[in-house]
């Protein structure tokens, strides 16, 4: 039997800030990434080709492509078949980028966890209950009672009037 393999992707930069990038990951996590730590733990040198990440007007250059942080203004080339060479965007690997992110924790991410275990263990429910009553899964639940994942509007509807029997109400204040 295949053992299933969890690859992390990046989906998003949510909010960029000197060398702090905040994305959100496939798992629907929003995590902080300190670029000055990550440049110095995978060994990145100033005098590097890389090592103009360190100058924040070319590490702001940055984009998401095959599913993770990318720079097209690195000078890196790799060495085709045909022995032509070929410049390629600079890359760290998304599963590194997770390793050294840190989950990013909002107000309304630990209000809605709160509500929600608040209301499932009012009713009486476990985790795996809720998770049955709405379609998701108990590690999905855990995560967001734990503030360890964004959840869409769908989802937490779906948790709310499916799982709970509550009524959502959304306001902007």
């Amino acid at each position: 039997m295949r053992k299933k393999i969890n690859i992390p992707r990046i989906l998003k930069i949510i909010r960029f800030e000197e060398f702090m990038i905040t994305v959100i990951f496939n798992n629907g996590e929003s995590r902080i990434i300190d670029f000055k730590n990550v440049l110095q733990k995978t060994g990145i040198k100033s005098d590097s080709p890389a090592g103009i990440l360190y100058n924040p007007e070319e590490f702001a250059k940055v984009e998401i492509q095959n599913d993770t942080l990318s720079w097209n203004n690195v000078k890196q080339f790799i060495t085709l078949k045909s022995g032509e060479k070929t410049q390629v965007p600079f890359e760290i690997g998304a599963d590194v980028l997770l390793k050294f992110s840190v989950p990013e924790i909002t107000d309304s991410n630990v209000r809605i966890g709160k509500l929600i275990r608040d209301a499932r263990e009012k009713s009486g429910l476990t985790q795996q209950d809720l998770a049955i009553m709405s379609g998701t899964s108990r590690s999905y639940i855990s995560r967001i009672e734990n503030n360890r994942s964004d959840i869409e509007i769908g989802t937490l509807r779906k948790i709310i009037e499916t799982g709970l029997g509550k009524q959502l109400e959304i306001a902007i204040k």
